[in-house]
């Protein structure tokens, strides 16, 4: 498994590296800001996306990385609503993994065929049983189910694994295929138990490397789909950078939902989702600071911790029931887009006008605010097509964002440059 300041490293290296490609390259990757940018603020609720049978290699990573890094997240607040014993709210979390399931099969379907995609379906369900039979014996302390719920989750991932050795024909390593997804049932089960302990520190710092590592496996499944020929054209400097920011802007959105939850658990739980939320912007920070130098990006880290610091505001007077500071929350939270948008305009050279960036930042807000209000009145199915709905938009901001910097940003990578930035300040406000 690649460690922590490996996988960061390796983003800060991709950064800088795909943001000195040529502008012929850029301009065939870029997104489109009017397409991709985001949607108005005011929240409308957005299917799951459909991938056409006749989807690139590029597009079939891109929802392999989404759907898969968002399979991690999903399966660990499940398990959490069982330790919790929180049924209502297990009831929204297993819909919204289900639904996960669903796309994820009919991705599989557009990349390989119905019946790989059969068997895919019959795998991922009965790991997702499985988690759930280990949640479940760990919370009535049942030493040997959990140990059979262990036994019964390698074996599933070893079944995953020589099933995408046959579905890619040999294209996926048999040796390698069961190893992402050990990895993966092993984060589940490690993240849990801490959890249980009440060990918030490691269970939030293990959810985030199990985000991080299934997002990363998407381009596995994407090149067992197809040529090597086109499988090597995923290697390629653009997307590499589109697949790096979309990584830590999906994991952006869904720390932050963590932490915003976990306001209502107790200071020691929302201590350690914050940490993670600052982890998070520490390297984007360093990300943009191996593409724009160290002076942007200490602009980036104080503009970002600012953003981060008014969802902050927001989440705590929800939980207090303060309306005059929600309120106040709100109005700040308005002027900090455009603020944020002033800057990523100005970076790349105003190549997105700050106006739909705005919007786009806007909109990203409101899924936000929305989606703690919903928690915090236990309509919690209305709070999980949130987060799913600003998961999506956050990789479509993301994929705006790589256009317009692959077009107009050339690195500038002075000695240290790349590991300026000290992140976020996710706190409680008191």
């Amino acid at each position: 498994m690649r460690s922590r300041t490996g996988l960061v490293g390796l983003v800060i290296f991709v950064l800088a590296a795909a943001a000195a490609c040529d502008s012929s390259s850029s301009s065939r990757s870029g997104a489109s800001a009017s397409t991709q940018a985001g949607h108005p603020a005011g929240h409308t609720a957005t299917p799951t996306t459909v991938v056409p049978a006749d989807a690139s290699p590029k597009e079939l990573r891109a929802q392999f990385e989404q759907l898969l890094g968002h399979h991690a997240l999903l399966a660990v607040r499940l398990m959490r609503t069982v330790v919790a014993q929180a049924p209502d709210l297990r009831q929204a979390a297993e819909a919204s993994l289900k639904e996960n399931t669903g796309a994820l099969t009919q991705l599989v379907t557009v990349a390989y065929d119905d019946a790989k995609s059969d068997r895919f379906d019959q795998l991922w369900q009965r790991t997702v049983i499985d988690l759930t039979s280990y949640a479940e014996a760990v919370d009535a302390g049942d030493a040997a189910a959990k140990q059979s719920a262990r036994a019964d989750l390698l074996a599933d991932a070893d079944a995953y694994g020589s099933w995408l050795a046959q579905a890619s024909d040999g294209r996926v390593q048999a040796s390698d295929a069961p190893n992402a997804m050990r990895t993966h049932v092993e984060n589940l089960m490690t993240q849990l138990d801490a959890y249980a302990a009440r060990d918030y520190a490691t269970a939030y710092r293990i959810e985030r490397e199990a985000y991080e590592h299934l997002f990363t496996a998407g381009v596995s499944l994407a090149k067992g789909s197809v040529a090597p020929k086109a499988a090597a054209t995923l290697d390629a400097p653009p997307e590499q950078l589109r697949s790096a920011f979309a990584m830590l802007l999906g994991e952006h959105m869904e720390l932050i939902i963590g932490a915003q939850r976990a306001t209502f658990t107790g200071a020691e739980e929302f201590e350690a989702a914050a940490a993670q939320v600052n982890a998070n912007s520490s390297a984007l920070t360093k990300g943009m600071g191996a593409i724009v130098g160290p002076q942007k990006a200490a602009e980036f880290q104080s503009a970002w911790a600012e953003h981060v610091e008014g969802l902050m505001a927001y989440s705590t007077a929800v939980a207090g029931n303060d309306e005059a500071a929600k309120a106040a929350a709100e109005e700040n939270l308005s002027g900090i887009a455009g603020r944020l948008a002033l800057y990523l305009s100005d970076i790349v050279r105003n190549e997105l006008p700050v106006e739909p960036l705005t919007e786009a930042l806007s909109a990203h807000d409101t899924h936000l605010v929305d989606q703690v209000d919903a928690y915090a009145a236990k309509r919690y199915s209305e709070a999980l097509q949130m987060e799913r709905d600003g998961y999506q938009q956050m990789l479509g901001v993301a994929g705006t964002l790589v256009g317009a910097i692959q077009k107009t940003v050339k690195p500038q990578l002075p000695v240290g440059g790349s590991q300026t930035g000290g992140g976020g300040t996710a706190h409680r406000r008191r």
